[in-house]
């Protein structure tokens, strides 16, 4: 991970594909922290216009940036497209052609009255890559957008060439969710909330979980966490590393929930890195 260009108001750890520890965790190997010397462009969401795509029967509002392979980013609860930090989404354009959405029923796009499941949401993804020209895309889903990420990689992973899961679950109903499983049941319980809103707590609600499908993951895939996020604690994403073979693990110390909110330079930088790179980590098992 000596490729990684990180800032060094950061301390990173990183680990890959870790299996039968008998500690449950995976030993941190060095890495080399570089100073970012370039400065990074924003984009503008403002002067950017919104796009639409038919999509299983509701229209999805998105926007594009850049130019390269592609790249779609799916949101975290409640949030929209226009949600992502511009600093983070302009470092990822400027290698790649990035895609960001919004989930049917919120922000620009439309929604039915189908039942709301992560499967759901994981469809509409792989639909709007058909819709876009593109047989398969890199996938970047932080939060709720990490498990339909997952979902996405499991049901459709034909589709997906590398994956970035972000503050992750592999299931709401674990003890160290029990913070996150009290907003999702709070919003759901509140009719006076916008109805896409609800509807994405209903899917996570209602999701089985990824923890039994994750072994059988064979993408190149990177988990990133934050250290201070008590939402969906790194100890989780620990976890799931070990179930991904191959897998890398970065987690950002003293960062919380979406930490590229607050770090958009390092989390942007660190995505590069991994996606630019064409071996597995070179620690994995």
């Amino acid at each position: 991970m000596s490729i990684l260009a990180i800032t060094v108001t950061i301390c990173l750890l990183a680990v890959a594909g870790c299996t039968n520890t008998s500690s449950g965790t995976c030993p941190a190997p060095t890495v080399q922290i570089v100073p970012a010397v370039q400065p990074h462009a924003a984009v503008s969401f403002n002067t950017t216009p919104v796009k639409y795509a038919e999509v299983k029967g509701v229209k999805l509002g998105y926007r594009e940036f850049g130019a390269g392979e592609p790249l779609l980013m799916i949101t975290g609860f409640g949030a929209k497209m226009d949600s992502w930090n511009q600093t983070f989404i302009g470092i990822l354009a400027s290698k790649y052609h990035v895609y960001a959405y919004d989930h049917r029923g919120m922000g620009n796009s439309s929604d039915n009255n189908a039942t709301p499941t992560i499967s759901r949401y994981a469809d509409d993804a792989a639909g709007l890559m058909t819709a876009l020209g593109y047989d398969s895309m890199h996938v970047y889903g932080v939060s709720l957008g990490s498990s339909i990420s997952q979902q996405l990689v499991i049901d459709h992973p034909e589709r997906v060439r590398k994956l970035v899961l972000d503050s992750n679950v592999y299931s709401i109903r674990i003890p160290e969710t029990k913070e996150l499983l009290k907003v999702i049941e709070t919003v759901n319980a509140n009719s006076t909330l916008p109805q896409g809103l609800r509807n994405e707590a209903q899917a996570d609600l209602a999701w089985n979980g990824s923890w039994d499908s994750l072994s059988g993951i064979h993408k190149d895939v990177m988990l990133v966490a934050g250290t201070a996020d008590d939402l969906t604690p790194d100890a989780i994403s620990v976890r799931m590393a070990g179930q991904i073979n191959g897998s890398w693990l970065v987690r950002f110390k003293g960062l919380p929930h979406a930490g590229s909110d607050y770090a958009p330079v390092e989390y942007g930088e660190n995505a590069l890195a991994f996606l630019g790179t064409n071996e597995s980590a070179p620690w994995s098992t």
